[in-house]
């Protein structure tokens, strides 16, 4: 992930991020970000899976997207992708999440993007939390080597 992407979705984090262990870190590999910059509090997960054929990630996706609510499609993005954002209260403090899914081919990218504002209580905008997701998913798949599939039509 870039430098100028990372400042600016999770401020006053570090660039390179903290690789999470795996169990198999040749299928499945997760990175960090997070920060509290002032009170505001930011944190970001990439995680990549491969799935041994496309097959197999097409139907990983759809049990994945269909664990999850309210959410919609995200148009040329990989194979299939689906953004949600949900908000959540705890102690009076909100916090904003949004989980951003992509299939590419046998790939399987997830991003997840929150934040919260520990003076205010507050969580930062749907829109603010949705775009940062998906502006991270694509730089994600792009880091795959592809942004949008051309072997396919429809929505799969």
């Amino acid at each position: 992930m870039s430098a100028s992407t990372v400042g600016d979705l999770v401020p006053g984090a570090k660039p390179a991020g903290k690789e999470i262990p795996s169990t198999d870190p040749k299928l499945r590999r997760t990175c960090s970000w997070n920060a509290l910059h002032g009170y505001a509090y930011h944190w970001l997960d990439i995680s990549y899976e491969i799935s041994g054929s496309a097959d197999e990630a097409k139907q990983e996706f759809q049990q994945q997207v269909s664990r999850k609510s309210g959410g919609g499609t995200v148009p040329g993005l990989g194979d299939g992708a689906y953004s949600v954002v949900n908000l959540s209260t705890e102690d009076k403090q909100q916090t904003r999440e949004g989980v951003v899914m992509v299939r590419l081919s046998n790939a399987l990218v997830v991003v997840t993007y929150s934040g919260s504002d520990f003076d205010t209580k507050k969580a930062p905008g749907t829109d603010e939390i949705n775009k940062g997701a998906i502006k991270v998913a694509r730089a994600a798949v792009g880091a795959l080597g592809g942004g949008q599939s051309g072997s396919g039509t429809g929505s799969g």
